[in-house]
């Protein structure tokens, strides 16, 4: 059986992994707050109301986290189609979340777990906390982006769950996805979550929307990469699931 995760596990987790943008912030909130003792009234006035502005952004940040970390129904994969007696990669980048969960989804398929994690290339602090706050426990091929140790065509279906923006380097990227073409069957998807940065995100994350890509940005990557989008799942207004496809047909 699957974990069950806890009420605030997801908020939880971005804290964790995020701590020391929390504690810059805090600091220079204390920092600021005296200095404004010094300023003349309405200076002081208005840098408070930008700090309220800078609290209240935060806020709302983690509760739209919660939302999509712990209200909704991301974690029960509803973008997924059924996928018993299939082939199925996930790629990550060493923290696994879903494993489990497809395992228990889809009892009948033949699962590969893979992590492209290299810390050379990946450097997102956040990523280094992830992985040695929760080691994977089912079993993990290392790979890299570049060369995929699979097959042509091995695979019926692919999953990156928040892992692909991890490669910030875009050519690293569509070499990751052709090779991610090179091992789906002409029948296959792949299939993408992630953020985008959008309206949306940019209402709930503010600057942090910035770690996110547009869809510009991906959609030039697909495009370099020789696969073709065939549709978009939004899960909620602020998590979308890219749909590829090797031959841009719905199957």
């Amino acid at each position: 059986m699957v974990a069950a995760r806890g009420k605030f596990h997801g908020v939880w987790n971005i804290i964790r992994f995020n701590w020391h943008f929390y504690a810059i912030a805090f600091l220079f909130f204390i920092i600021l707050t005296i200095t404004s003792f010094w300023m003349k009234p309405l200076l002081a006035l208005l840098l408070h109301v930008v700090l309220l502005l800078a609290v209240i952004n935060v806020f709302i940040s983690l509760l739209v986290s919660y939302y999509v970390y712990d209200s909704s129904d991301l974690y029960e994969l509803p973008f997924l189609p059924a996928l018993n007696n299939k082939k199925i990669l996930q790629v990550h980048a060493g923290f696994d979340e879903i494993s489990d969960i497809l395992a228990h989804k889809f009892p009948k398929a033949l699962h590969v777990n893979a992590d492209f994690y290299d810390p050379e290339k990946h450097t997102e602090i956040s990523v280094k906390r992830a992985r040695k706050a929760y080691p994977t426990t089912s079993p993990t091929l290392p790979v890299k982006t570049n060369i995929l140790p699979f097959d042509q065509q091995e695979f019926d279906s692919i999953i990156l769950f928040f892992s692909a923006h991890e490669i910030r380097d875009h050519a690293e990227r569509v070499h990751f996805f052709r090779e991610l073409h090179r091992v789906i069957k002409p029948s296959g998807h792949i299939y993408m979550t992630e953020h985008v940065r959008d309206a949306s995100n940019f209402a709930a994350y503010s600057f942090g929307a910035f770690h996110f890509y547009t869809r510009k940005t991906w959609n030039a990557c697909f495009q370099q990469a020789d696969v073709a989008l065939i549709k978009e799942v939004k899960t909620t207004p602020f998590i979308t699931t890219f749909v590829l496809s090797p031959h841009g047909k719905s199957h």
